[in-house]
């Protein structure tokens, strides 16, 4: 009709005369939503159709259109032409810190709702913002407990200054000392069952130590999570002076490549196949298992080294090996011995063949002390 060929092309116009025709949606800057299909008419920015939904939440600083189903005034498109993602960047991205997480498509809502908060509510990083010091951080978290597996309230303490994470129990002295050089923070909201669900890690004693927390309010857990990134990225500056910024960044926090179910047997490969939760850290170069994902230690783990050095991974069983399920499955070749892995479906199949062969293909990296020492390449079995 006439009507909707007039909409169409103002449609086009306020998106393309406004330079952004193949920008990314404002909060995603590396993501697949290259052609947004919705815009923010009082802030001027154009966004993909999950983020519309946050921004309909938020009326006193954002109103949303469809640039294809609803009618855009003229006004409004002299106004999306006046401003557009790059000079909405350019005023709300003006001060974000290098150790501050911005979320992609793929990232937990929490994350995304905050992050758009953050810049467009709170206007947290405009020029004229006065940086305080992200650092240090005090407060109450619900921790899972190890034994009791409820979650109860406690104290944590993060320093930069001083290197630690503390938390708290009831007696006066921490239940742990958490040095910040082997602490990582990821979102694990399915995991733990909790729409602001943080899984935090640390090594003790050789082991991976997991801690299971969040807190009610969606701001002060994404806070926490970026106060542990501040103290990161402060120890690794300190640390590593020389190396370059771009390598420093993808080293202060990671998510695990993959988890999930598979089924393992013992050394001997005889044993009973049993069901475990397994992680993949590329960082460590290891995957570990448990009986359980919410488990504060791994059963066992296996060194993922390179290819040079003898590791592989295949699909199906090795020779003379027999499963009494007919699943697909992984065989993960070490110097040591074979791991042999049965998958749920052909799909989980391919996904830990391609992780696993991305861990064995990349470098062994000198940024980091390795936590894989030559007792770290064995696999533990419990």
């Amino acid at each position: 009709s006439l009507h909707w060929g007039r909409r169409r092309e103002r449609h086009f116009g306020a998106r393309w005369q406004a330079g952004t025709g193949l920008a990314p949606c404002a909060l995603h800057s590396l993501c697949l939503y290259l052609d947004p299909e919705w815009a923010s008419y009082k802030l001027g920015i154009f966004i993909c159709l999950n983020c519309s939904g946050i921004h309909r939440n938020l009326p006193q600083i954002s109103r949303v259109k469809s640039l294809r189903l609803d009618f855009w005034e003229n006004d409004l498109i002299e106004f999306m032409k006046k401003h557009g993602n790059l000079c909405a960047k350019a005023k709300y991205e003006a001060k974000v810190p290098p150790y501050y997480y911005i979320p992609q498509s793929c990232d937990c809502l929490v994350l995304r709702e905050q992050w758009i908060r953050a810049k467009y509510e709170r206007e947290e990083f405009v020029a004229t913002r006065v940086c305080q010091d992200p650092c240090s951080r005090e407060g109450f978290l619900w921790k899972r407990g190890r034994e009791s597996r409820q979650f109860q309230k406690r104290l944590f303490l993060l320093s930069a200054r001083e290197g630690v994470m503390k938390y708290y129990t009831k007696e006066v002295s921490p239940k742990a000392i958490i040095s910040i050089e082997n602490l990582n923070a990821m979102f694990q909201t399915e995991k733990i069952q909790h729409a602001h669900g943080l899984q935090i890690t640390y090594n003790t004693d050789g082991q991976t130590r997991n801690l299971f927390v969040y807190h009610d309010s969606g701001k002060e857990i994404v806070e926490w999570f970026n106060a542990i990134r501040a103290a990161r990225y402060y120890y690794l500056r300190t640390t590593f002076p020389t190396v370059p910024e771009p390598e420093v960044i993808p080293r202060i926090t990671r998510n695990y490549v993959k988890e999930g179910y598979m089924e393992k047997t013992g050394p001997k490969q005889k044993e009973a196949f049993k069901v475990r939760w397994f992680c993949l850290d590329s960082q460590e170069r290891k995957l570990m298992y448990f009986k359980n994902p919410l488990d504060a230690f791994a059963q066992g783990q296996v060194f993922i080294g390179r290819t040079d050095e003898g590791y592989e991974v295949q699909a199906g069983l090795p020779q003379g090996v027999r499963a009494k399920k007919r699943k697909p499955a992984i065989t993960v070749i070490t110097p040591m011995r074979e791991f042999v892995f049965i998958c749920e479906n052909d799909k989980e199949q391919r996904e830990w063949i391609d992780a696993l062969n991305g861990v064995i293909a990349q470098p062994l990296t000198g940024l980091l002390p390795s936590t894989a020492t030559s007792t770290g390449r064995l696999a533990t079995e419990k």
